[in-house]
């Protein structure tokens, strides 16, 4: 345990579910690469009474999916002491010889069973779901030695087919625990903890690229700068992850073209796109753009950004990954066998505009640290965007963070990344003033407005610097 970062509530959770005495149903789920089998294999030390892990359907195509599947769970049961003669027929009997294999073994201690990427087994028309619910409902639920553990990256599939299941396995989770990426903190705990040495700035700037990810941060070495490191895990023909982004998709999705669509739009704007534009745009509409909308949430690539007004219409979707929105922006159509592209090009124009919308999408994951330094952490509020196309008196704009305060207080908030201290100059005051007016006269609030700024550093005191009632700046991020 001593390995984990950042995992401490998740880790009390098992520990005491393993000590309830009861038969445990527990699910586990998070994005991709976050961590959750590291998270269940550390903390019981790989002693499980049965471990298996689903067969990726990213290594399977041109395969006959449920034929491997059912021959991969029929490795893991020999692995664990089942004689078997041949694969089993179908996932009914498969969880009959696991059934099997657990009454042979001791029934006075622990059974830990751990079945990971579970939503890789449940392969089109494998009644993988069914045989799950008869072998917990009709077994599993009356054995008070029983821990069953489930994981899975689709996060959709968990949430519709386990944890809001409507059928068979309705209510019979007894604990759901969600893994979420690191926060900029723990990427410095976790920096620290294998003996790289990489300063705030850097860790940020990391955290843009790779989001957090433990098994994205595993892969940086020591003594190498961050340019270093991230040109040898994201740029050359050998990096190691030059084929993630598609990975990613086909791991989590059957059908993943749609999604890289969505998610391919998404990514030319920073402040995001209305539904009906992304419809007119992809040429997807209806229940299936809903069903996409909603996977692609649910699985941590896009963020919902409601509009201030509270018009659903005006709702923003954002994509918010950043390995998807890094790929997309610097690499995808830009293949470089330059093994040195990163450290050779980190002043150019396109990574200077990718470096604004990351930080941007940063912001936005840590709306805790920045509540907490304005001193509002225990005070409710709402995030929001709120935008004006404009009319014959007024030009429009965009702003891409409102915090509203149960204190009848709003932070306007401008996120700005820089390499030094922000500067202020008359034509972004100009531009800043006007935000302000339009947004007053438009919305006509009565709130009080804090204009906001968050950046890296800090705030450069000039004749300009006085509108500005808050800053936060990295550090704050940190916190």
């Amino acid at each position: 345990m001593s390995e984990i970062v950042g995992r401490i509530a998740q880790l009390e959770s098992l520990g005491e579910i393993y000590s309830s005495g009861n038969a445990e149903f527990v699910a586990i789920y998070g994005r991709r690469r976050v961590g959750k089998t590291f998270l269940v294999r550390e903390c019981f030390k790989d002693d499980f009474s049965f471990f298996h892990t689903g067969l990726s359907p990213f290594e399977l195509k041109g395969k006959r999916l449920l034929r491997e599947q059912l021959q991969a769970f029929s490795y893991s049961l020999s692995r664990y002491g089942l004689e078997i003669s041949q694969p089993p027929e179908d996932w009914m009997e498969a969880f009959n010889l696991l059934v099997k294999m657990l009454e042979g073994k001791s029934t006075t201690q622990r059974q830990v069973v751990f079945l990971d990427e579970l939503p890789w087994m449940d392969t089109p028309r494998s009644g993988f779901v069914t045989a799950l619910e008869h072998f917990w409902n009709g077994w599993g639920a009356s054995r008070e030695n029983l821990m069953l553990i489930v994981c899975g990256s689709a996060t959709s599939w968990m949430n519709d087919k386990l944890i809001n299941n409507k059928g068979g396995l309705y209510g019979r989770l007894t604990q759901v625990l969600r893994l979420s990426p690191f926060t900029l903190a723990e990427c410095e705990q976790y920096f620290s903890k294998k003996g790289i040495s990489l300063s705030r700035y850097d860790i940020l700037q990391s955290y843009m690229v790779f989001g957090g990810i433990p098994y994205y941060m595993n892969g940086f070495r020591k003594g190498k700068s961050l340019a270093q490191n991230v040109d040898s895990l994201m740029f050359g023909n050998d990096a190691v992850f030059a084929d993630e982004f598609e990975r990613l998709f086909s791991s989590l999705f059957v059908n993943p073209d749609d999604h890289i669509r969505i998610v391919r739009f998404l990514a030319n704007s920073a402040k995001g796109f209305k539904r009906s534009e992304i419809s007119e745009k992809t040429g997807l509409g209806g229940g299936g753009l809903t069903k996409i909308l909603q996977s692609l949430k649910e699985s941590d690539f896009i963020t919902l950004c409601k509009d201030f007004n509270g018009s659903s219409r005006e709702n923003r979707y954002k994509l918010t990954d950043p390995l998807s929105l890094f790929w997309l922006r610097i690499i995808d159509g830009e293949r470089t066998t330059d093994k040195r592209f990163w450290q050779n090009n980190q002043l150019s124009p396109a990574i200077n505009a990718w470096r604004g919308h990351a930080f941007e999408n940063l912001c936005f994951r840590h709306i805790p640290q920045i509540k907490k330094a304005l001193g509002i952490a225990g005070v409710h509020t709402e995030t929001s965007s709120w935008s004006y196309a404009g009319d014959e008196t007024r030009s429009g704009c965009q702003i891409d963070m409102l915090i509203d305060r149960a204190d009848r207080i709003v932070n306007l908030c401008e996120m700005k990344f820089s390499v030094d201290d922000y500067r202020i100059d008359k034509e972004y005051d100009a531009r800043l003033r006007h935000r302000l007016q339009t947004f007053l006269d438009v919305t006509r609030t009565r709130k009080t407005i804090h204009m906001t700024l968050v950046t890296t550093f800090g705030l450069f005191q000039n004749e300009y610097a006085g509108g500005i009632q808050s800053v936060v700046s990295q550090d704050d991020l940190f916190g």
